[in-house]
């Protein structure tokens, strides 16, 4: 006579469930813990010790906060705060309008599609430290390419030092990091536009709307999400500025173009100032997480919003 086993209720199989749960993605939750939390913990416990490979003899006291005092009264850091902010405003920005710009015209195009869209992605896929090292051949003087065309089109006759002038120096920084990820805006852009459906278009059309009412009251919002994801990816990368600098201007002339992470390299492995350094460091994790959970809770509740309306 066999024995039937009892079954469980739906809170035992949901208890089960969730325990399942926790152990298949314990390993993911194990390699997240090893490649992420503990070197921002280790970071964290360097920034609020004195550790100077200058002076080995101090060792490593303890000094709290001390490190993130001198970096808040410093101008160096003031400074290289606001060159990160100038630099991602305006790469953010003429990324987008050129990544809009250049999703609507492949979404519009019908034949080679393909071919297309592969050679838009072809600046992505370049590595940034190629890309930097053409730009800065273009702007350099006196026998860069665009110094050349801006003489034989008559608009010089002395062909500027791009690098050797403060404000200068920005033109080609930010051409290059536009020319470099405005693909990956146009990519993201386009697969927001593919997913509007088309029938919206030809009710607008019907209601007598032309292609601008179309982009406005049409494209435009329900591109917000894709434009929100872009934007965002963007500014967070843009903040972390670092290789397209130093290999186009390593931060000059003198400390011009310097961005908020070179300063923290050149202090942390140019100056030996490890504590110094891991604060810098720390600083630049907490302002880019902060942000980037502000912007999330932003975009979580305007589609709440959106919905309820």
């Amino acid at each position: 006579m066999s024995v039937r086993r009892p079954q469980p209720d739906a809170a035992g199989w949901r208890a089960e469930e969730a325990r399942l749960g926790w152990w298949l993605t314990l390993p993911a939750i194990a390699t997240i813990g090893l490649v992420a939390v503990v070197p921002i913990a280790w970071t964290l416990w360097e920034s609020v010790h004195l550790h100077d490979l200058r002076m080995p003899w101090l060792g490593r006291p303890f000094v709290g906060p001390a490190n993130y005092i001198e970096a808040l009264t410093t101008a160096r850091f003031r400074e290289a705060v606001g060159h990160t902010l100038i630099f991602t405003v305006v790469t953010v920005t003429l990324e987008l309008g050129a990544g809009l710009a250049l999703a609507l015209a492949l979404n519009r195009i019908v034949r080679a599609r393909g071919v297309l869209r592969t050679a838009v992605l072809l600046p992505w896929a370049v590595p940034t430290v190629v890309s930097a090292l053409v730009w800065r051949f273009m702007f350099e003087s006196p026998a860069g390419v665009v110094n050349g065309l801006l003489v034989a089109a008559g608009l010089t006759t002395a062909p500027p030092t791009w690098f050797a002038d403060a404000t200068a120096a920005w033109l080609p920084l930010c051409l290059a990091d536009v020319w470099k990820t405005t693909p990956f805006v146009a990519v993201v852009l386009l697969a927001g536009l593919q997913g509007i459906d088309r029938s919206l278009y030809e009710s607008a059309q019907v209601d007598g709307a032309g292609a601008w009412r179309q982009f406005t009251d049409v494209t435009l919002p329900l591109l917000k999400p894709a434009l929100f994801v872009a934007c965002l990816f963007r500014v967070l990368d843009a903040f972390r500025v670092f290789d397209v600098v130093y290999v186009m201007t390593g931060g000059g002339p003198g400390t011009a173009t310097e961005p908020i992470a070179l300063y923290t390299f050149t202090s942390l492995l140019q100056n030996l100032r490890f504590g110094y350094g891991s604060a810098l460091s720390f600083m630049v994790f907490v302002f880019t997480f902060a942000g980037a959970l502000a912007c999330l809770r932003w975009l979580a509740g305007d589609t709440l919003l959106d919905r309820a309306r």
